[in-house]
């Protein structure tokens, strides 16, 4: 299996995406809107669930497509990404206008310690070379009982044929090292992470497509994603999993 150590995540993509971000069919990142579909409603659900009135930092966010959403459900939301680019379109798609977007460093958060309710880095730990940092980072900007919400790839080999190899035969337009392997991070890895930051993993749960749809065959044979095209929770966190951890109260 041709992992690819040598090689480093072109993050530069996100700086040319434009308006794709929100639109393209032809490019992976309708992938990515598809997984926006799926888990940002049960984001939202534990983030109102744990807290009456949260105050929400979106790591990596990207063109808005989960900040966006949080702040339609009444949520107070910060969001940071190196990419300016990304960010203004986050901006634009911003309905409520209420969104703090700011460009910095996801390992140097420009926030106070204790300053947010939830943190959320969803498909952005496997985009870095230190996802330690990151999460400790996230951790110190957490207050105490604050949840930590993730979103990353498995290690394995179903993982690589599955996240990286079958997204370069059957999506079109996608890039060289869209991902690489040698950062995809192994649940107990990410277990450890957390846990050496005071933050405690509450829930775990796979995330795949739904292999049975028609939007999947059609991405088969024809190199675009449909809007259609769903993914589902499931048990097994083999391909990629969703979860959150809680910081300790003291």
């Amino acid at each position: 299996m041709a992992t690819g150590v040598s090689n480093q995540v072109n993050n530069d993509i996100y700086d040319q995406l434009g308006e794709r971000w929100y639109h393209a069919k032809d490019d992976p990142i309708a992938l990515l809107r598809a997984e926006a579909r799926a888990r940002n409603p049960w984001v939202t659900a534990e983030i109102q669930a744990a807290f009456s009135q949260a105050q929400v930092l979106d790591i990596g966010c990207g063109a808005g497509l989960l900040a966006n959403e949080l702040s339609r459900q009444g949520m107070d939301v910060t969001g940071i990404d190196a990419s300016e680019a990304s960010l203004a379109v986050a901006r634009s798609y911003d309905l409520t206008g209420r969104v703090n977007y700011r460009n910095g460093d996801a390992n140097q958060l420009p926030f106070a310690d204790a300053s947010f309710d939830a943190a959320c880095a969803l498909d952005v730990l496997e985009h870095v070379e230190t996802p330690s940092r990151l999460i400790a980072e996230a951790a110190r900007v957490l207050r105490p009982g604050g949840l930590f919400f993730f979103h990353t790839f498995n290690r394995n080999f179903i993982a690589w044929l599955f996240g990286i190899k079958g997204v370069e035969w059957f999506v079109k337009n996608t890039p060289r090292n869209l991902h690489c392997y040698r950062n995809f991070i192994k649940p107990s890895e990410l277990t450890t992470m957390c846990r050496q930051s005071g933050l405690e993993v509450i829930t775990m749960r796979g995330l795949e497509p739904v292999i049975g749809q028609r939007a999947f065959w059609k991405m088969l044979a024809t190199g675009v994603v449909e809007d259609e095209f769903e993914f589902k929770f499931t048990k097994s966190t083999l391909l990629g999993y969703t979860g959150f951890a809680r910081k300790n109260l003291s």
